[in-house]
C-alpha cells in the first residue's frame, strides 16, 4: 500500500486548523479575563496543546488551585493520550526515531481521529504536517483571542467567565449523544465534586481530582462492555 505523503498530511490538517482556531480564540479571550498575560497564554497553548485540559486549568487557576493540583488533574484528563499514542505507534513505520516524540506531542483527539482513519502506512512525513497544521491553528488562535480580548470593555471581559462552562458542555455533548452513560457519569462527577466542596475535607483543586478518580473508577466497574 502506498505511503502517505507530506502533502496529504497538510491537506488533512487544514480542516482541523479551521476548527481549532475559533476555540483557541475563546481560550485566549478567557485567559485574558483571568489575568493571564499574552506571553503566558501563548506559552500555555504552545507547551500544553490540549484544549479541554487548558480550559480546566483556567477554571482551577480561577478557584485558587496550586501547581500540583493542576498538573495531576491535567494528567488524569489526558490519560487517554497514552492509548492514542500507542495506537498510532503500532501503525507507524519509520527509521528516524527522533521523530517519535514530535508525533506523540502532536496527538490530540482530532489528529488521532484523522490518522486512525487514514488509508496507508502512517509515517512522520504525513503525521508531522497534519499535527503541525493543527498546532499552528491552536497557538495562533490563542494569540488572536487574547489580543482581541484586550480591546473589550472590562465588564464584558469579566462576564466571559461563563464561557468556561459553555465550553465544557460543548465538549460533553458529543459523548452524551453516543451513550447516555457519559451524561450520567458527568452528572455524578458534578455531584461528587459539589459534595466534596461542601464538606471542605480537601483543598479545592483536589476535589476535582478525587471526583475524576472516584467516578471514572466506578464507571469502569459498573458499566459492562455490552452497555458501552
Amino acid at each position: 500500500m502506498r505511503a502517505l505523503s507530506y502533502k496529504s498530511g497538510l491537506m488533512a490538517g487544514i480542516p482541523i486548523f479551521l476548527g481549532y482556531f475559533p476555540v483557541a480564540m475563546a481560550f485566549g479571550l478567557l485567559a485574558k479575563t483571568n489575568g493571564i498575560t499574552l506571553g503566558e497564554a501563548i506559552g500555555f497553548s504552545a507547551l500544553v496543546f490540549a484544549g479541554a485540559s487548558q480550559f480546566m486549568a483556567l477554571n482551577l487557576i480561577q478557584s485558587g488551585a496550586v501547581f500540583m493540583e493542576i498538573v495531576i488533574a491535567t494528567l488524569l484528563l489526558n490519560f487517554r493520550h497514552f492509548l492514542m499514542s500507542a495506537s498510532v505507534a503500532s501503525r507507524m513505520e519509520t527509521k528516524k526515531k527522533w521523530t517519535l516524540p514530535l508525533v506523540a506531542f502532536g496527538i490530540t483527539d482530532e489528529t488521532f481521529a484523522v490518522a486512525a482513519t487514514a488509508e496507508g502506512k502512517l509515517n512522520p512525513r504525513y503525521l508531522i504536517p497534519l499535527e503541525a497544521t493543527a498546532y499552528i491553528g491552536w497557538v495562533s488562535g490563542t494569540a488572536c483571542g487574547h489580543i482581541m480580548g484586550a480591546a473589550l470593555p472590562e465588564i464584558l471581559q469579566k462576564s466571559m467567565g461563563i464561557g468556561l462552562y459553555a465550553m465544557f458542555v460543548a465538549i460533553l455533548l458529543p459523548s452524551v449523544r453516543k451513550t447516555v452513560w457519559a451524561g450520567v457519569l458527568a452528572g455524578v462527577a458534578a455531584l461528587v465534586h459539589t459534595g466534596l466542596a461542601k464538606m471542605e475535607v480537601l483543598p479545592s483543586g483536589w476535589n476535582i481530582i478525587a471526583a475524576i478518580v472516584l467516578v471514572a473508577g466506578a464507571g469502569a466497574w459498573f458499566i459492562t462492555e455490552q452497555e458501552e
